[in-house]
């Protein structure tokens, strides 16, 4: 695909995500990690059962592990869509290139997210890593696909404008996805909100995670906790350029199961942008 076209595909792509201002909703599936490990089909059964409109995939596939069209008709059946995968940097290396992209494009998957590397902890190793995201984004642009990185509290230490995270969104094309993760923002002393406005239209999809600075106290369940959730769904909307609001657990407070907790913080999210003007 010439520079030209692949210009043109993003162009199109992102006017048809604005033209869409509400997101759907997703959640990442390792919220469920031990649940889904013990029953794939019901637990994911049960979370289109709450609602959730799609799910982003970390590695797990049960049952369909080789077999992504029974995947996509088990999806299809339970009205769930693919809103992404984390797939770590070895699986686009040019020997897994072509495997992994056509696993995930029959899952209707566009979305191929990397979820953390040990060179997001620097600005050298991020503005190294850079090169790679870029790279990736130009062969994945001819598959209709696209790359982008998540982050921890790692990529947002230092000063704003200088984080591991500001250096990879500025040495990366404007398709590659910024998929904040809010939870470590906010854990990492930094505001969410601001970082979604600082890179308009590059958080295609986001995590949104309740989570807390260590020595406070809370429950880390969207609407229980502190972080100004209204002010980002409004700013995934209006500036983010949003398609995938993806909720994540990692914690599970007092006793709850992974799913339980899970559906309480839909509940509190749908709380908030019910809100919302539509």
């Amino acid at each position: 695909m010439t520079t030209i076209r692949t210009a043109t595909f993003f162009a199109l792509l992102l006017a048809a995500t604005a033209a869409d201002a509400t997101p759907r909703l997703g959640v990442q599936l390792w919220s469920v990690k031990d649940e889904i490990k013990q029953d794939f089909t019901g637990t994911l059964e049960k979370i289109g059962a709450l609602g959730f409109q799609g799910v982003e995939f970390a590695g797990e596939f049960g049952p369909y592990k080789d077999n992504p069209a029974g995947l996509k008709t088990f999806l299809d059946k339970h009205r769930l869509q693919c809103a992404g995968a984390h797939v770590h940097f070895d699986q686009l290396a040019a020997e897994h290139f072509d495997a992994t992209t056509a696993f995930y494009r029959t899952l209707g998957c566009t979305n191929l997210i990397i979820p953390m590397d040990a060179r997001g902890a620097s600005a050298t190793g991020s503005l190294e890593m850079s090169k790679q995201l870029t790279a990736l984004s130009g062969q994945l642009a001819a598959k209709g696909m696209r790359i982008g990185y998540h982050n921890h509290a790692q990529e947002l230490a230092g000063a704003v404008g200088a984080t591991p995270w500001d250096v990879i969104a500025k040495n990366t094309p404007q398709a590659a996805i910024l998929q904040q993760d809010v939870g470590w923002t906010t854990y990492a002393g930094k505001d969410p909100v601001a970082y979604v406005k600082k890179y308009p239209g590059r958080t295609v999809s986001t995590h949104f995670k309740a989570k807390f600075v260590e020595g406070t106290s809370g429950t880390p369940i969207i609407g229980q906790d502190k972080t100004d959730w209204a002010g980002l769904a409004r700013a995934v909307r209006q500036v983010g350029g949003t398609d995938w609001i993806i909720v994540e657990q990692e914690e599970y407070p007092n006793g709850m199961g992974q799913l339980e907790s899970v559906a309480a913080s839909l509940k509190g999210l749908q709380a908030v942008l019910a809100k919302l003007p539509q």
